[in-house]
């Protein structure tokens, strides 16, 4: 899939999902398997799906997850719609996840390799490509992959990972909101939770919840983002205790099987690299869900998806409004 136009960026050296250097990696292994290669050009549905709503969520004063509407709107819906196109029967991805059989039906679960699983950025896939879709690195370490792939003499066998976000080639969101957001941030108050003006920023654009540096504020004690108000341009600073919450609201909720009748029992996801904490989780009217944890949960950033799991089952899933 060629996703986003990096040249004169960094990221045309390689290492970024898609980018033209892993294009030309994917087309190098094609051939060495003998295998077709095309290019599937879905920039403009990236852009409309996943960059402009990057973009309007960190403008809003929340903290979006571009993967995870990249696989909602992007891999298993226009790609898999190629991939039938082409007569292909099925489309395999790289995916660390695993799609098991319950009760007659496919779900998504969790990988093998609990330090690579990628379950959670993939809970709204449509679900009917489930049935459609392999992840054949589920049952996988990365190390059993990687061995896989020198025994069959792969170009890429040792080519480096990278957890960018592959149109923010350094790293730098805040610089790239700043100059693709339709309007300039405007500056706002960075405040305590009294109301009371410590200190001056340029843009909501630039906090997320949790977030200790880069605040240039003077305090005693550590002081974390948290809340920030796009409307007022308020950014709201407290103590460490100031970010634990026992229940948010979700929206935008998925559940595969259908919403359950009332609460259910699951372990809640609230960022990927975090472990799922026991909750209630309570199907709410309008697509929303309250999840009530059984322990404080740290600094749930609106934005972000929070997933639900049986045991390693994604039951669904949805993304923070409210904490």
């Amino acid at each position: 899939m060629r996703l986003y136009d990096a040249s004169g960026t960094s990221a045309s050296v390689g290492g970024r999902c898609c980018g033209p250097r892993d294009l030309e990696d994917a087309r190098r292994v094609a051939a060495h398997l003998g295998i077709p290669f095309y290019v599937a050009n879905y920039q403009d549905d990236f852009r409309a799906r996943v960059i402009d709503d990057f973009i309007a969520e960190y403008t809003a004063g929340r903290t979006p997850n571009p993967c995870v509407r990249c696989n909602q709107h992007i891999k298993f819906t226009p790609l898999l719609k190629r991939a039938r196109a082409l007569g292909a029967t099925s489309l395999a991805t790289g995916h660390y996840a695993r799609i098991v059989d319950a009760g007659g039906r496919p779900r998504l679960a969790r990988a093998r390799d609990e330090h690579k699983d990628q379950s959670y950025f993939l809970f709204n896939m449509p679900e009917e490509a489930l049935g459609e879709v392999r992840f054949p690195l589920g049952d996988l370490t990365k190390d059993q992959v990687r061995a896989h792939a020198r025994r069959m003499a792969l170009p890429v066998a040792d080519k480096a990972e990278s957890q960018e976000i592959c149109f923010v080639p350094d790293g730098d969101y805040a610089s790239f909101v700043a100059a693709h957001a339709p309007a300039s941030p405007a500056p706002g108050e960075i405040v305590d939770e009294d109301g009371r003006v410590l200190g001056g920023h340029d843009g909501v654009h630039k906090f997320t919840i949790g977030q200790r540096r880069g605040l240039r504020v003077a305090a005693p004690e550590p002081r974390y983002v948290i809340a920030v108000d796009a409307l007022t341009r308020r950014v709201t600073v407290g103590g460490a205790a100031a970010l634990e919450r026992r229940s948010i609201e979700l929206e935008d909720v998925r559940w595969p099987s259908g919403a359950p009748s009332g609460p259910v029992r699951a372990a809640v996801q609230i960022r990927y690299r975090h472990a799922a904490r026991p909750a209630l989780v309570a199907a709410l009217d309008g697509g929303r869900a309250r999840v009530t944890f059984d322990d404080v949960e740290r600094a749930p950033a609106p934005g972000q998806a929070a997933v639900f799991y049986d045991g390693e089952t994604v039951l669904g899933g949805g993304f923070i409004a409210a904490a």
